[in-house]
């Protein structure tokens, strides 16, 4: 089941009003983890940094202002719709990149396509990962014991 679909864009790391920087950004979206999207930030001198947060996000993201918290996405122009906005933040620290909405929409096209939206939860089987590692940790508690 190990299907996934990746992509690699070119966003603008906006530093501040006055710089800014172009950087690749690998978008990675797996089945085995339906709802969620990955995209990895290769930063100039730092490690790779993968940020992870719901597909939904990105797609309703891409055509009106989105998220609570620590990652918010918003078209640059509503009316326009070709660039997009991608806010992350942790603590008071904040990231902000732009990006073509035309390449994440044929990365989300792509993934519809592997898992159609709302079909997640037949990949998803909470359940059964729920009891298989219940049962895991009481066996480990009974070995320690």
């Amino acid at each position: 089941m190990g299907d996934s679909v990746q992509a690699e864009v070119m966003m603008n790391f906006l530093v501040s009003e006055d710089l800014s920087f172009r950087i690749p950004v690998e978008l990675r979206y797996e089945s085995v983890d339906p709802y969620a999207v990955r995209l990895t930030f290769h930063l100039p001198g730092d490690a790779p940094v993968t940020w992870a947060f719901g597909r939904e996000l990105l797609i309703d993201g891409v055509g009106r202002p989105c998220g609570v918290g620590d990652v918010r996405i918003e078209p640059t122009d509503p009316d326009l719709l070709d660039e997009a906005l991608i806010k992350l933040q942790v603590g008071p620290e904040q990231a902000l990149f732009r990006v073509g909405i035309p390449p994440l929409l044929a990365f989300l096209d792509r993934t519809d396509r592997l898992v159609p939206l709302g079909q997640e939860r037949a990949l998803a089987d909470f359940d059964a990962h729920l009891d298989e590692t219940l049962d895991r940790i009481l066996a480990e508690e009974q070995n320690a014991g």
